[in-house]
């Protein structure tokens, strides 16, 4: 194994050093491309500080980009060859340009290096989030105006409440995903600032153009203290894993719904078939395995931010337990996105069965609308509801529809906003 720190007296112990090294070499895999493209803007920062010259400048900027090609085409292969992707960068170089690749290291640590290659690839993964998140407040508008009249009971404690629709369920999921992607905003613009030039956590005694080089990365602003840059490994990571998670909350509670609702005790809806598989010995069965996953897909996220949180117990600089934040998160960003990615279709094809949930809807579940009736009429509420609470048994099954079109207060059924919604879209999505 190559390793960056190695000099002529040491000698490496391979179990050893396979223990530090660690996942970094699979996990790098995801990180190198990112890695490449803060090297490119670092050594045109050592260039405008006259630390490279115009000709070596350009021969590594050229050969950067050669990596990043091969490694994309699978030509070049991040293994256990390397101990993790910085080193496989240098080596590359060196192997390369000779004494020219070696200098590609000035001026930073590993410490900033893997920091500004985590904070392209968080800000990447939060980027796609988002434009995920679009996705589904469309499909769930779409749905919500489709299923507007739609009637369908509403539960609290899992009890039939009131007469409800799908157009407000459905608007329920694309406000909530609305607040999710607000929230991606803001973490993008906390997480959006430029590590490289901080090294090892204390600066170096060359004027580094720092200004520069988070230019050139897109950043909106530096980080600016050394030390800061290292305490906020782990805590930024933490920031991007939260705003994920109340995505996959809501899809949490989205699958909940499904998987009740698609239960033959209910029967509203039919999942599209794609999402759904067939049980390897009752031939009767068709399992919402899809959704059931999708369920599940936030737990592991929620033990990642425990897990990392657990490892930012540590005093101020780098400590090697840091690295220990890149598995559980890489990981959780990964698998998460790839869950988002699923409920767009999955919403655009759920089919509901309007019959058997208006057939759900029973006479008792018009008392609300019966009490606040009452209440027009003077009697005071709390004597309409004991009132009406007498007379549950007397109560007559209703028209599901008048029911909707009369709750005219913003947001309920007969008035669902959606054009409020709609805007809200429109000013975070353009």
């Amino acid at each position: 194994m190559s390793v960056l720190w190695q000099k002529n007296s040491t000698n490496i112990d391979e179990q050893l050093q396979d223990f530090m090294a660690g996942e970094d070499v699979l996990l790098d895999q995801v990180l190198l491309p990112f890695d490449i493209l803060a090297s490119i803007a670092h050594v045109n920062g050592l260039k405008n500080i006259q630390v490279l010259s115009e000709v070596e400048a350009s021969q590594i900027i050229t050969e950067l980009n050669a990596l990043a090609q091969e490694f994309d085409e699978d030509e070049f292969l991040l293994d256990n060859r390397f101990e993790d992707g910085h080193s496989a960068i240098e080596f590359y170089l060196t192997e390369k340009l000779g004494d020219v690749g070696k200098k590609v290291h000035t001026g930073r640590s590993r410490n900033d290096q893997v920091l500004v290659a985590s904070r392209l690839y968080m800000r990447h993964r939060l980027e796609e989030i988002f434009d995920v998140c679009g996705e589904i407040i469309q499909s769930f508008l779409n749905a919500a105006h489709a299923g507007e009249k739609v009637a369908m009971p509403g539960y609290t404690h899992l009890q039939r409440a009131v007469p409800s629709s799908v157009g407000m369920w459905a608007a329920s999921f694309a406000e909530s995903f609305l607040d999710n992607a607000l929230g991606l905003m803001q973490c993008f613009d906390i997480i959006n600032c430029s590590p490289l030039g901080t090294a090892a956590g204390y600066g170096v005694n060359l004027p580094l153009d720092r200004e520069h080089v988070a230019e050139a990365l897109d950043f909106d602003r530096l980080q600016v203290n050394p030390m800061y840059a290292q305490n906020s490994r782990g805590k930024f990571e933490l920031q991007a894993l939260n705003a994920l998670s109340f995505c996959l909350m809501d899809v949490r509670r989205l699958s909940w719904d499904l998987s009740l609702f698609t239960t033959a005790e209910y029967d509203f809806v039919t999942l599209p078939n794609t999402y759904t598989t067939g049980s390897s010995i009752m031939p009767n069965k068709r399992n919402p395995d899809v959704v059931e996953l999708l369920r599940a897909a936030v737990s592991p996220l929620l033990g990642a931010t425990n897990e990392i949180a657990s490892l930012l117990s540590l005093p101020s600089g780098y400590q090697r337990d840091l690295q220990g934040t890149k598995g559980p998160f890489i990981r959780n960003m990964e698998s998460g996105l790839k869950a988002l990615r699923l409920i767009p279709a999955l919403v655009d094809n759920l089919e509901w069965d309007k019959e058997k949930m208006t057939a759900a809807i029973s006479a008792d579940m018009y008392a609300t609308d019966r009490a606040v009736e009452l209440t027009s009429s003077g009697v005071p509420f709390r004597d309409a509801y004991r009132q009406v609470g007498d007379e549950l048994e007397q109560l007559e099954k209703r028209d599901p529809q008048q029911s909707l079109a009369d709750r005219v207060s913003l947001g309920g059924p007969g008035n669902l906003g959606l054009d409020i919604l709609q805007n809200r879209y429109k000013e975070l999505f353009g």
